[in-house]
């Protein structure tokens, strides 16, 4: 299974990555909402783990994007942050990502939600 990160925090990109890597994911990396949305297009990925303090364009601009497009909106997004208001949640599902996870990460919670969100079909 391919999940592309999109994390502009180098520390917390490098974490996640190593983390999936370990699960057994094939991982792509974005550092950016601009270079997030090209690779998830040209990529495909079957799970975007999606920062939404991004800088470019936010993880709130490229769920909205990417949900808007008929080849990319079935890509379910998980959005990984630091926003912790209720208001912030709501914004980030409206947006279109399908979970919302706070950091610091809950691992295991996380890999759960991977699991939920993919039928299954995340290998481990």
């Amino acid at each position: 299974m391919h999940i592309l990160i999109a994390e502009d925090d180098a520390m917390n990109r490098d974490m996640i990555a190593r983390r999936m890597r370990w699960e057994g994911f094939t991982i792509s990396l974005a550092v950016d909402g601009s270079e997030a949305l090209h690779l998830a297009r040209t990529n495909m990925p079957d799970l975007i783990l999606l920062d939404m303090g991004l800088p470019k364009q936010n993880g709130w601009d490229v769920a909205r994007q990417l949900k808007s497009e008929e080849a990319t909106r079935h890509i379910p997004i998980i959005a990984l942050t630091a926003y912790a208001l209720p208001e912030d949640r709501i914004r980030g599902l409206a947006s279109g990502c399908d979970a919302y996870e706070l950091k610091p990460i809950d691992f295991d919670r996380l890999m759960r939600r991977i699991h939920a969100l993919t039928d299954g079909s995340a290998t481990r």
